[in-house]
């Protein structure tokens, strides 16, 4: 009788993991590049995180995406819930609220982890400005564009152009993630972040933080991040052509 039960285990262990016939090794991220238009300036933002299921665990990412459906006009909207591959969520654990993907108006595409607004609109002198106060200098947007500074938050969280200028002289191209400065013991961008916890309140990630914490893998209980989960799943809607 032991034998048999050990047996069903095995099965259900080799079995159940390819049941539903879905393969989600394939980033949702992928297609939404896909299916914006070619040359079109757009940001997908790592919105929020879940984690569904007690023995079986299933990922999930809500993307915020930025995009000009006409030159120098930015529109924003949140994608539904996308399920993911452990690997791909484990790889963005830190990188809520952060831009994940992105073209420029160089037409070049990027898959780099930086703060949002970073690669399209902070530092481009058709939307804004360096001003220096108290010693310091802020971007701005212009006022045509002041509805972009409350899109990436600056009334809360100004960019100094020393966090923008570390970003382009060190990690713009490198490849590596920028966070922005540690302050106060804390990354300044990031899942972890005051930035990102005063930007997504009522967020998955928030609501549920003991409990998503307990039921994500060692890797990504070792890289210090916290989470929260809940909600429902749906699938995106579509993209604007």
């Amino acid at each position: 009788m032991v034998k048999g039960y050990n047996i069903l285990y095995l099965f259900l262990i080799l079995i159940l993991p390819g049941c539903g016939g879905e393969d989600f090794s394939k980033p949702p991220v992928d297609d939404i590049i896909r299916d914006m238009p070619s040359g079109r300036v757009f940001s997908v933002i790592l919105h929020d995180m879940d984690v569904k299921g007690t023995f079986f665990h299933d990922y999930y990412h809500q993307y915020k995406i930025i995009q000009e459906k006409e030159a120098g006009k930015p529109e924003e909207y949140i994608t539904g819930w996308e399920q993911v591959s452990k690997d791909y969520f484990t790889r963005h654990a830190d990188d809520m609220g952060m831009e994940i993907a992105s073209r420029g108006e160089d037409g070049k595409l990027r898959k780099s982890v930086n703060p949002p607004g970073y690669n399209n609109y902070i530092g481009n002198e058709r939307y804004g400005s360096w001003h220096t106060s108290g010693g310091s200098s802020f971007w701005q947007f212009y006022g045509q564009y002041a509805f972009m500074s409350h899109m990436f938050n600056l009334a809360a969280y100004p960019v100094r152009r020393s966090y923008y200028d570390d970003y382009r002289g060190s990690y713009y191209g490198s490849g590596r993630s920028y966070y922005g400065p540690t302050v106060s013991g804390r990354r300044y961008y990031g899942t972890n972040s005051a930035y990102t916890r005063s930007t997504r309140p009522r967020s998955a990630w928030s609501r549920n933080t003991s409990s998503f914490k307990q039921r994500v893998n060692s890797r990504t209980s070792r890289s210090g991040s916290r989470y929260g989960g809940s909600s429902s799943r749906s699938r995106g809607g579509g993209f604007g052509k």
